[in-house]
């Protein structure tokens, strides 16, 4: 399966999680934006008081809940990918290739 395939696969995944929930009413570009910077916050404050080196070495707990939150942020990112229709794989990858034009080596 290419990752192209696996991001449609999981954009439509959490389409479908929200339509069966009947969310598509609160999930406008601007909410979902708004609610994506709060999960990136909410990641963000794993980190709030730890040292640089303590953020790099995390035991299993703070790890799952890192990971918990980068799945929020990624789920939240999708649902506002789906609302344009933008693959968000495709999209850092031309991100990326304006970057590296931008800051060449």
């Amino acid at each position: 399966m290419t990752k192209r395939t696996e991001m449609e696969k999981l954009q439509e995944e959490v389409r479908q999680f929200g339509i069966k929930r009947q969310w598509q009413q609160y999930h406008s570009p601007k909410n979902l934006a708004m609610a994506l910077c709060v999960e990136a916050a909410e990641l963000l404050e794993i980190f709030q008081w730890m040292e640089t080196e303590e953020s790099r070495e995390v035991d299993q707990q703070t790890l799952e809940h890192i990971e918990q939150e980068i799945g929020d942020i990624q789920i939240y990112l999708i649902n506002l990918a789906n609302q344009y229709n933008i693959n968000p794989l495709t999209a850092a990858g031309k991100k990326l290739k304006l970057n590296e034009d931008k800051y060449p080596l």
